[in-house]
């Protein structure tokens, strides 16, 4: 149900980018317990210059193979679980070649109410779906 929007610069291979999707994918099933086939992501490759990520403070550099992405899902699930997806996603992209410095998440909560899926409804609302099980 997590709707996942991850934006990179220009220059990798069509390959490297379906496996940086997986990998993303991949960590958020094995932390919050979502079906596979629960999968909406949008991939947006920038050209040079259109992506600024800097460190907040931090001390560290980033290069252009940075992975800015924003996470939208149900609002609930604890502070240690949105902690351990971090920890997985940056695990899993690490095997992708993307640097731990070079993955940035910005995560947003909503409720139910907040999603339709097709037709006009708001499945979560109506039954259609159940409300996914907070982690």
């Amino acid at each position: 149900m997590p709707l996942v929007r991850i934006d990179v610069n220009a220059g990798r291979t069509p390959e490297q980018i379906s496996a940086i999707a997986d990998a993303i994918h991949d960590a958020i099933v094995a932390e919050y317990g979502i079906p596979a086939r629960d999968r909406f992501q949008i991939i947006t490759e920038h050209q040079g210059g259109q992506i600024i990520a800097q460190d907040a403070g931090l001390g560290f550099d980033r290069s252009s193979g940075v992975v800015m992405i924003q996470i939208f899902t149900q609002r609930g699930r604890t502070t240690e679980a949105k902690q351990a997806l971090y920890a997985r996603i940056a695990e899993a992209l690490g095997t992708q070649g993307v640097e731990g410095n070079d993955v940035f998440i910005g995560y947003v909560e909503n409720g139910p109410e907040d999603w339709t899926f097709g037709f006009g409804r708001a499945q979560y609302l109506t039954g259609e779906l159940a409300v996914p099980n907070r982690a």
